[in-house]
């Protein structure tokens, strides 16, 4: 199989969001850039159905020129090949033009397969996988979960879970997929794995800027967290009868 996997460069949040001074962006001196669980889930997929069917999985990402990282962290567990749509400094680039991009990619390399995460972590858009597939005219099913492959090797089963039962999808190939966290457990990269990956050809593409009708930011703006309040009862032996109100309120006693 000849599966083609697109990953997203987006920031590692693991606290509080802070933003850049214009507002712009998310300020990640401190924190980094991964992939979404999503993605390395689809990348982990990929890898499997070629060790058992045969192939090669190549990974793409549509991003800055730093975005090279991520690939060569794909290419460490087990991906062959990598292309690296890289687009200007300050770039942004909608889900429109996303997809359009991602299409030239999927035209020219002879994929019978897509993967792609059910959504970015930092957009949350879900849109990229189904425009990719329009604009292909292939088949498309979202939010998988379980992944597999007739042994004919013409058609997949893709299923999911919705409002607690199971969906289950053939779908003839070529076909797009995007798949959620949860659907494999991704492996770590070994230490071979990257020592390999940091050798391997990245293949560069130039992107143009995208067109004036695609969807643009103006600004970020962090939610208000929920504030927490805490009353003290009291103090030593004078709190208990609050504390036995109290209990007695939630249903404890």
């Amino acid at each position: 199989m000849e599966i083609l996997v697109c990953v997203k460069r987006v920031p590692t949040v693991g606290g509080a969001i802070t933003l850049t001074a214009d507002r712009r962006g998310i300020d990640t001196r401190m924190s980094g850039f991964t992939i979404s669980p999503h993605e390395e889930c689809a990348v982990e997929e990929a890898v499997r159905l070629t060790e058992r069917f045969g192939g090669s999985v190549t990974v793409v990402s549509l991003g800055p020129a730093e975005a090279e990282e991520q690939l060569r962290s794909c290419l460490a567990v087990g991906a062959s090949a990598a292309v690296l749509l890289e687009t200007g400094p300050g770039a942004e680039t909608g889900p429109i033009a996303t997809a359009a991009a991602l299409c030239s990619v999927v035209v020219s390399g002879g994929f019978n397969l897509v993967l792609l995460g059910n959504e970015a972590s930092d957009t949350g858009d879900y849109q990229v996988g189904i425009r990719l597939a329009h604009l292909l005219g292939w088949p498309v099913a979202t939010g998988i979960k379980a992944l597999a492959v007739a042994g004919d090797g013409v058609s997949l089963t893709a299923s999911r879970t919705y409002r607690g039962s199971t969906e289950a999808f053939t779908l003839p190939l070529p076909c797009v997929l995007t798949v959620k966290e949860g659907i494999n457990l991704p492996r770590y990269p070994s230490l071979p794995g990257r020592l390999r990956a940091k050798r391997a050809p990245v293949t560069r593409m130039s992107v143009p800027e995208p067109a004036a009708g695609d969807i643009r930011m103006t600004a970020l703006r962090v939610p208000e967290a929920p504030t927490k309040q805490a009353t003290v009862l009291g103090h030593g032996a004078d709190a208990v009868p609050a504390l036995v109100e109290v209990l007695a309120e939630i249903g404890v006693l």
